[in-house]
């Protein structure tokens, strides 16, 4: 069976994420799972990469993650609203072994966290409780919109919902906000930011919209993020703050999103806290995510870099290049010392010529190629040579392990 990458990737262009994806040996289409990628080792090398930069990011500024179910009852959503006005873009069945129960593939984590946060009496000693959770969802795009990575029907986010007392809430906003902008610096990138406004079927009062507006657009003002304002666009719970990139092809796509919610959680779901007088309170809730979707940003990662990835996110950072078969035993201890730092080593044995091993690890994108002779095997260094770079540098493994561990985010 031919994947969509074969099928089409001639009449792409050749920074277009698909095609790197199968270049680079990242991921798949197959005609069986229609709008899935099917990850390879060495995309979900990258996956994994940003996860974990995540999740430290996440410990450093006092998330707590969690983990809720994948598939639920409808009456959770329609609790929440979205079997009203989102039903048409999930994936939900009845029960064959019990034809009165309807489940759903959850499209979106925001009402199950609440069942965390109601697990407890809260005080707003407890606030903000920031509740993380990089959660698998499923939505039923139509098949005619589906595009690589960047319209899919299962994707993961770094999802966030942070309770909050309503006068704090801004400054919980600024400090999201400031979280985001050097989140995508990291790459160089600059977005653009915009402020989506209340919908025409919103769920809500005028006031508690004409509320998380301005405490939004305050927030984006305080911190000096020019935006622009589209209007009737918001979620149907609440007013949100968009982070667009462009793709490749100069296409515009929504990356992160942060959203403000006064109407969805804290009423649907009764959430409370006790104030500092001892009296119950709505908490405000904040959505966030700051990739957005790990599939739509790794497309985007592609594109940026032509699939030259910053260091820290190849999937192999260094290809140890022995000249001949009579250094195997010392390349393979390289990689081993290598890998025993966290660094992704893989060797490229003598099977082809040297040149022809050297321009495949090139084409392959790969930082740094270390070719390994009789005088390296003597001295116990490598040979280095930094991607894009054309002079090489005799280095002893030790600085090489620093030279890449520096290109770790901070």
């Amino acid at each position: 069976m031919k994947t969509l990458h074969e099928a089409g990737a001639e009449k792409l262009p050749d920074n277009d994420h698909r095609v790197l994806g199968q270049k680079l040996d990242l991921f798949s289409f197959h005609e069986v799972a229609p709008g899935v990628p099917f990850w390879h080792h060495k995309g979900m090398s990258i996956f994994r990469t940003l996860e974990h930069y995540a999740r430290a990011v996440n410990d450093k500024e006092g998330y707590l993650e969690i983990a809720t179910p994948i598939l639920v009852k409808k009456e959770l959503f329609e609790q929440s609203g979205h079997w009203q006005h989102y039903r048409e873009n999930m994936f939900w069945f009845r029960n064959p072994r019990d034809k009165k129960e309807t489940l759903v593939l959850k499209p979106m984590n925001c009402p199950e966290s609440t069942f965390i946060y109601n697990a407890a009496k809260r005080s707003y000693k407890d606030l903000p409780l920031r509740l993380a959770e990089l959660g698998r969802l499923h939505r039923n795009e139509r098949s005619g919109t589906l595009g690589g990575l960047f319209r899919v029907r299962q994707l993961t986010m770094d999802d966030a919902h942070i309770y909050v007392e309503p006068d704090r809430a801004e400054d919980e906003i600024a400090s999201v906000m400031t979280s985001i902008q050097h989140f995508y610096l990291l790459f160089g990138w600059k977005a653009r930011y915009i402020l989506a406004t209340r919908p025409a079927d919103a769920l809500g009062t005028k006031k508690e919209w004409g509320l998380a507006e301005t405490a939004l657009a305050n927030v984006l003002a305080k911190i000096n993020v020019p935006y622009a304002t589209e209007k009737g666009t918001g979620a149907f719970y609440g007013p949100k703050v968009e982070v667009h990139m462009e793709d490749s092809q100069g296409r515009d796509w929504q990356m992160g999103t942060v959203q403000l919610d006064l109407a969805m959680l804290p009423k649907q779901f009764k959430l409370s806290y006790i104030d500092v007088r001892g009296e119950k309170q709505k908490p405000w809730v904040i959505h966030r995510a700051v990739f957005g979707s790990f599939e739509r940003f790794i497309g985007i990662l592609l594109e940026h870099f032509a699939g030259a990835l910053p260091v820290w996110l190849a999937p192999v950072q260094a290809a140890v290049v022995p000249v001949s078969e009579k250094f195997d035993a010392y390349t393979i201890e390289i990689q081993k010392e290598l890998r025993g730092e966290g660094i992704r080593a893989e060797i490229s044995g003598a099977t082809e010529t040297l040149g022809k091993r050297i321009r495949e690890a090139e084409l392959q994108k790969i930082p740094y190629i270390l070719v390994i002779g009789e005088r390296e095997a003597a001295a116990r260094t490598v040979t280095a040579r930094l991607r894009g770079v054309r002079d090489q540098r005799e280095m002893t493994v030790r600085e090489l392990i620093d030279a890449i561990k520096k290109e770790n985010p901070e």
